[in-house]
């Protein structure tokens, strides 16, 4: 009992509970079922890349590009529908397809080139803006389909459609994470990839299928994010890769690899989600927000080694 209370994820827990109910008290708008459940579908995109990239840092990695590959391909949706005239499944077909691309590209940079994540993905971050901002040519896309809207704007009994997907893509990842060889050699490379190669595993395919999926997955939420707000620019996702690794650290993932749980990343989002409603419905400005979500990352990452220390003694 002593080591699941101490554990970061259990903090973080009673973190959010405190904020929870400290939110509550200052607006009545906050807790209320609309509220939150709009704050759900606003949270999606940064908590579906948030996903794969709790596999990125666990591996001791990081992904700086998801925003642009996110802003590359929300611009290749509307190019390929409207300009190419592709119809519109075929275009989002498409767009996955080049976001995937861009996640292989990252791993094979990293792992055959054997550049460092960060050199790698900060020069990507360049590159596909740079990409989605030429194709664009400062124009947008408007005019979807009411259908297309459903994924971003539509309920399914009562929840958010989009939260449905994202529930799906959390599933699939605590599954591996937790219960597969993947996710083992996932972690073992976090621990020691020196060791994980000379043990047999299979780390060079391990780390270029997760930045692959990264990619992917940036594609996916950049479908869900033209659809909620049914327009494409190539500014999309600026700076969504900074809020997707505050989420995945503030949840107890190590930024130098071996440890973490997307359970954490998905407590440390929400903590993320309802502090900057809660605080914006109380008139906090943007920048106050801003200072708060950060001393809560302090706060807890403090806790959490102290806690640890104390166990390990």
């Amino acid at each position: 009992m002593t080591r699941i209370l101490i554990r970061h994820e259990a903090i973080l827990a009673i973190l959010f509970v405190v904020a929870l109910f400290a939110m509550a008290s200052q607006s009545d708008r906050f807790l209320t079922t609309a509220n939150l459940l709009n704050q759900a579908r606003l949270m999606t995109e940064v908590g579906l890349i948030a996903i794969p990239m709790t596999f990125v840092i666990v591996t001791g990695g990081i992904d700086l590009s998801v925003g642009s590959i996110l802003g590359l391909c929300a611009i290749l949706v509307g190019v390929f529908w409207q300009n190419a005239g592709l119809p519109l499944p075929a275009a989002i077909i498409l767009s996955l397809l080049a976001g995937t691309l861009a996640g292989f590209a990252n791993g094979i940079i990293v792992t055959r080139f054997r550049v460092p994540p960060l050199i790698a993905t900060l020069a990507t971050l360049a590159l596909y803006r740079g990409l989605a901002e030429g194709i664009s040519q400062a124009r947008s896309v408007r005019g979807y389909p009411d259908w297309f809207a459903q994924l971003g704007q539509g309920e399914f009994l009562g929840i958010p459609t989009q939260l449905w997907l994202f529930a799906l893509v959390a599933l699939i990842g605590i599954f591996i994470l937790r219960f597969t060889t993947f996710g083992r050699t996932t972690y073992a490379i976090g621990n020691n990839e020196a060791a994980a190669e000379f043990s047999g595993l299979a780390v060079e395919r391990t780390k270029l299928l997760i930045y692959t999926a990264s990619g992917f997955v940036s594609a996916l939420a950049a479908i869900v994010f033209v659809s909620r707000v049914s327009t494409t620019r190539s500014d999309m996702g600026t700076g969504i890769e900074l809020e997707v690794i505050t989420a995945v650290v503030l949840g107890g993932t190590s930024i130098f690899g071996g440890r973490g749980m997307v359970i954490g990343t998905l407590i440390g989002l929400c903590l993320m989600q309802i502090l900057q409603n809660g605080l914006s419905l109380s008139g906090v400005r943007g920048d106050g927000t801003t200072v708060v979500i950060g001393a809560v990352l302090i706060v807890a990452v403090l806790i959490s080694n102290v806690l640890s220390r104390f166990s390990s003694d």
